[in-house]
């Protein structure tokens, strides 16, 4: 697949002019979406990955629009878990919810810069180096081995090195001062905490990085579907941390399923160096075949929970029942 530099710029300017959307209509008027709201926007994104990638089908063939829609699902996937820490760093620092619309905003443009960086040397080391996919590998089977066995482990966050840095070089105010970053108080200018929160969130997605990048190079080797599925899969996260915020304890299987997808591209990465380093037994997985498994994997994986959740709140309403009655 070929990609001329005049698309490039085509596509990065529509995705700026996007975001430039998000931000003006979160300025205009700090609000928390309503569900009908947050609905219709990720309608909307949603809506667009998917004409994107039938487009690209079209224009580039089917081999390109699997791995686009491969990409896609996993780092929409991946962007879902990850609401979990947000909710978790939004309640530590009690950030008012009119003003978490533009925390997640600027979240999700940092991520999309640090992401932008990491694809760039991730495909140039993958292009000199085929020991690279090995690493990438491994990394993923570790990542779905801690998916698979850390979900007991009780949720918290803990101010990295970058957070404990800021807070001693810039003294913080203990409350909010509407959306500013930073205030003066008696000559003296203090961080809020919505620039420590802001600066939680953007650390927070360059460790989401580590995980999701070496993920879709294990479904496309091509910089611009790589970039395109991680941006796709990251607008639009702000309106869908309102629209399933309440639902996301209802998918207790999701870090089992993300550990199954994990696995299987990890498995797929060293599968794929091995078959270029001549070991004939180690086949190529083609893309369809991949496509078909992550699909029924979060699928079979929504189902489950949803069944589950389900199951606990009928079994939690006849205990209250019975309790009540004695």
């Amino acid at each position: 697949m070929t990609v001329s530099l005049s698309t490039w710029i085509i596509t990065i300017a529509v995705l700026l002019a996007l975001l430039v959307l998000d931000f003006l209509i979160v300025a205009r008027k700090p609000h928390e979406p309503s569900l009908r709201e947050a609905t219709l926007w990720v309608s909307f994104y949603v809506g667009i990955a998917l004409l994107f990638g039938v487009g690209l089908t079209i224009a580039a063939g089917g081999q390109s629009g699997g791995e686009f829609f491969a990409g896609w699902l996993t780092e929409y996937s991946l962007s879902v878990d990850n609401l979990f820490v947000f909710i978790i760093i939004m309640g530590k620092f009690a950030v008012p919810r009119q003003y978490q619309q533009k925390v997640l905003l600027v979240g999700v443009a940092l991520a999309l810069v640090m992401r932008g960086i990491f694809i760039a040397v991730g495909a140039e080391a993958i292009s000199h180096f085929n020991w690279v996919f090995y690493i990438f590998g491994a990394f993923l089977l570790y990542t779905a081995w801690k998916l698979a066995t850390s979900h007991d482990e009780e949720d918290e966050f803990k101010e990295n090195v970058v957070l404990a840095k800021v807070r001693k070089v810039m003294p913080t105010t203990e409350t909010y001062h509407e959306a500013k970053l930073t205030t003066r108080i008696d000559g003296r200018r203090f961080a809020t905490p919505m620039l420590i929160v802001m600066i939680a969130i953007g650390t927070t997605d360059l460790l989401f990085a580590l995980d999701s990048i070496p993920a879709i190079f294990g479904l496309t080797q091509e910089p611009y579907l790589v970039f395109t599925a991680n941006a796709f899969a990251l607008m639009g996260l702000r309106q869908l941390f309102f629209l399933i915020g309440g639902l996301l304890d209802r998918l207790v299987y999701l870090s089992y399923g993300l550990s199954v997808v994990l696995g299987f591209i990890g498995v797929k990465l060293i599968l794929e160096a091995l078959h270029h380093s001549g070991v004939k037994w180690a086949p190529e997985i083609p893309i369809l075949v991949s496509l078909s498994i992550i699909l029924g994997t979060l699928v079979v994986t929504a189902v489950l929970s949803l069944v589950k959740s389900s199951r606990d709140e009928k079994a939690k309403a006849r205990e209250e029942e019975v309790a009540g009655v004695e």
